[in-house]
């Protein structure tokens, strides 16, 4: 089979069930990628790797000749379909993916946040508030912020969303994998 007729497509999985969904693709021959996210912080010991889509795998295959090798795997629920059946996706989305991997298999968070910051807060209740970052963001993507209000400080967990600061994506230059050149965001 010719490697250029095979094309990229995104699976779901079980929930919980990206790990065995992939031991058994790869077990079957299949091309699979499954992108990770390292949040690890300096402080702590132990790693912590979590998917960076949760239930959701890439397996390059040809459609026709091979989609039943990836719906009878162990862990896979479907392919994810748009209309009349599967869609694929554009190559340079999971080459962009694979380039952020390191050579454990997990792309390394990274956030320009940090511990003493001034920050300003953007939307919800606490708009226009300055604050200091408290802790770094989790892995959930909320952040720990000392804020002074009413003549006192208070403590409060919120979405990096909210966040006007020096985080990736947010006021700053992002690459865009589908064209591979840098904009400005348009949040914050």
């Amino acid at each position: 089979m010719a490697e250029n007729q095979r094309q990229w497509y995104v699976v779901y999985s079980k929930p919980h069930r990206e790990e065995q969904a992939q031991f058994h693709l790869r077990a079957k021959g299949v091309d699979v990628f499954f992108p990770r996210l390292d949040v690890t912080r300096a402080a702590e010991t132990r790693r912590r790797i979590v998917p960076l889509f949760p239930n959701y795998l890439f397996v390059r295959i040809e459609l026709e000749t091979e989609a039943h090798r990836v719906m009878w795997s162990p862990g896979v629920k479907r392919i994810v379909s748009f209309g009349d059946g599967p869609t694929p996706l554009n190559n340079c989305v999971v080459d962009f993916l694979r380039q952020l991997t390191g050579s454990d298999g997990a792309i390394k968070a990274r956030s320009r946040l940090r511990t003493g910051q001034e920050v300003e807060i953007r939307g919800g209740p606490f708009d226009g508030l300055l604050g200091i970052i408290q802790d770094p963001p989790d892995a959930k993507g909320r952040v720990r912020i000392l804020l002074k209000l009413l003549s006192r400080q208070i403590s409060v967990r919120m979405g990096v969303e909210f966040i006007q600061g020096d985080w990736l994506g947010i006021g700053s230059a992002v690459v865009s994998p589908q064209i591979g050149q840098t904009s400005t965001s348009a949040a914050g």
